[in-house]
């Protein structure tokens, strides 16, 4: 049995609803070969839909994903990954870096990564990023575009009337409704634009097995954040896999997933809003921590 998929926005692309991170999955603890045997078992498993970003572990997620990818299971997967660029001769560069990286002619889904800077917004026009990505998606280089972040949801509001985008990726977790939310703030948004979702940090950040900021400290278990999740309006959830352990229990939960009834899911929202408020278990939105080097130095504070 394979797990569910649903559509992609208005793309007319269906995706699995989890997608397999590229950061986790390019960790050099995990090495090249279990990396790519668990690519390929996730192919098997039905995560047909794979993330990836041009700075990920200095471009070394691109390059695994296009070796576990060759030899005909590029055509399997519907493939995104990320320009970090802000002017358009540094989004070019990195276009053709991703493509090279990961042996292909074409990117499924390009995002703007990172859009977690207050000025991130106006740089991407005033500095010809978007002009140079939907140059790209005219010559057939990328079929959708779309942007991500993880930071204040005025960041993304402010990102919407730009371009009508095919998708925005943000985080959706059980803490995230008390605290700079997306979900109360942002998908209503992109519902009204017909944006796809792309659900991250279900776990505040780390995979099922570490368990994440959410789950370490005790606020939720690893099935109830992922299936909160997933039972809000997301086309898809990222997930961070680096062994096959964590990969088959995402799989079970993916399998066995129905919404979560409004009773369930109030009753849970009460038990975790008491730590929730102040984003202690969300650090992405109030810190650097879970920011890439690059785009620190982007804006000009040390790696």
């Amino acid at each position: 049995m394979s797990i569910p998929t649903r559509p992609l926005g208005n793309t007319g692309a269906h995706v699995s609803v989890l997608c397999l991170g590229g950061w986790h999955i390019g960790q050099p603890a995990v090495g090249e070969a279990e990396s790519i045997r668990i690519m390929h078992a996730a192919i098997d498993h039905g995560v047909t839909f794979f993330d990836n970003a041009w700075d990920y572990h200095d471009g070394g997620s691109e390059e695994l994903m296009g070796k576990a990818l060759a030899g005909g299971k590029r055509h399997q997967v519907f493939l995104m990954t990320k320009n970090c660029g802000r002017d358009a001769d540094t989004t070019r560069q990195h276009l053709d870096d991703s493509l090279r990286r990961l042996r292909t002619d074409v990117i499924d889904l390009w995002q703007f990564h990172e859009i977690n800077y207050d000025n991130d917004p106006e740089w991407l026009v005033e500095r010809g990023a978007l002009a140079a990505a939907l140059d790209a998606q005219k010559a057939g280089k990328v079929r959708f575009l779309g942007f991500t972040g993880h930071k204040h949801p005025d960041i993304f509001l402010r990102m919407l009337p730009l371009h009508p985008w095919d998708t925005c990726q943000l985080p959706v977790n059980v803490c995230d409704p008390f605290y700079r939310s997306s979900i109360r703030h942002v998908l209503p948004e992109l519902r009204k634009r017909n944006v796809a979702a792309i659900g991250m940090k279900s776990l505040g950040g780390g995979n099922l097995e570490v368990g994440g900021r959410i789950v370490a400290g005790g606020v939720a278990t690893a099935d109830e954040c992922i299936r909160y999740a997933l039972s809000q309006d997301v086309a898809s959830l990222v997930v961070g896999v680096d062994s096959m352990k964590v990969l088959e229990q995402d799989v079970a939960i993916a399998r066995d997933f129905k919404p979560m009834e409004k009773a369930e899911a109030d009753a849970l929202l009460a038990r975790v809003r008491p730590v929730a408020g102040d984003g202690r278990f969300e650090w992405s939105k109030s810190t650097q921590n879970f920011d890439g080097p690059y785009h620190r130095r982007q804006h000009g504070f040390d790696a």
